[in-house]
């Protein structure tokens, strides 16, 4: 049986992201749940990936704020 040690809902928009920590006999893994209009996607990723995953993000970060604010309409 999963053992939940972690947590947290992020509403972005109409999108409800869930962030939930689990273990059980086989590890721990990070279940990333997207629910929107009634539909749910899961992305579970095993525990050691988790700073890989970290740093790939905080260069998505870097890119977007690097890329400055979004244009009001997007060129043919």
């Amino acid at each position: 049986m999963d053992e939940e040690l972690f947590d947290k809902q992020v509403q972005v928009e109409r999108k409800l992201f869930s962030f939930t920590l689990k273990q059980n006999l086989r590890g721990r893994f990070l279940r990333i749940t997207e629910e929107v209009g009634g539909r749910r996607d899961t992305v579970i990723i095993p525990s050691p990936g988790l700073n890989a995953i970290r740093a790939v993000l905080d260069e998505a970060i870097a890119a977007n704020e690097e890329a400055g604010p979004m244009p009001s309409v997007l060129p043919d």
